[in-house]
């Protein structure tokens, strides 16, 4: 009786550690579902950008989220050596709604749209003073207010470097180059082509008139030997 006892406890056991197995494998698929779908923010192509002192730039920041959205909040701060500076901040109440948004500084403008997902501000008249690292920051209370954030490095200068075009132009050159010899090519065997079905064609011509010519005097030979006939006695 012991024996089963101990069996039946270690059954018992190993079924436990079973469904302790299971109950784990489906938490961690639903934090990896979770995790997928989360909030996310993206500064696009590019998480920089070159501008001239005195120019007007944007700052690019986009939010998505396989969830939905609900009271989204943002903002964006200036990263001033460790100090970071409000510049805006905003609320979208919900997917399509204009957002709410406050400007804490006198050369910022927002130009995002709740229906494009956007988030983007402009910085006007930009100095030197102004390059450095800017955060975009979102938080999302649909999703037990997780949150994201994404930095944009804008850098300063006094005017643009000119980009160095030989590449290009050599390119440009060696294609030009190869469509002029192919249109030259083709241009030539259109050419050979065309006189070559003369030849033939005249060839022809000159074929069917000597048959003929060969089949009628053949014919008339012929005739004026019937007409002959056998003279008569």
């Amino acid at each position: 009786m012991a024996s089963v006892d101990g069996t039946g406890s270690t059954l018992s056991g190993r079924l436990r550690s079973g469904d302790l197995l299971h109950a784990g494998l489906v938490v961690a698929l639903l934090l990896g579902v979770w995790n997928v779908g989360g909030l996310e923010l993206s500064t696009g192509k590019t998480s920089s950008i070159e501008a001239m002192n005195g120019s007007t730039v944007l700052l690019t920041c986009t939010y998505s989220s396989c969830i939905g959205i609900k009271n989204l909040y943002f903002n964006w701060h200036y990263n001033d050596n460790g100090t970071l500076i409000k510049l805006c901040e905003g609320v979208i109440r919900a997917e399509g709604v204009k957002p709410k948004v406050d400007i804490s500084h006198n050369r910022v403008s927002f130009v995002g749209s709740s229906e494009k997902t956007d988030i983007s501000i402009l910085l006007w008249n930009i100095t030197f003073e102004d390059e450095g690292q800017y955060i975009c920051f979102a938080r999302n209370p649909k999703e037990k207010n997780r949150n994201h954030s994404a930095i944009f490095t804008l850098y300063v200068v006094d005017q643009m470097k000119e980009v160095d075009k030989t590449l290009t132009v050599i390119i440009v050159s060696v294609l030009g180059g190869v469509i002029g010899l192919v249109i030259i090519v083709m241009v030539i065997k259109a050419l050979v082509v065309h006189f070559l079905l003369k030849d033939d064609e005249k060839n022809k011509e000159c074929l069917v008139s000597s048959s003929g010519n060969d089949n009628t005097e053949n014919g008339l030979t012929g005739a004026k030997a019937e007409n002959k006939g056998t003279p008569k006695a």
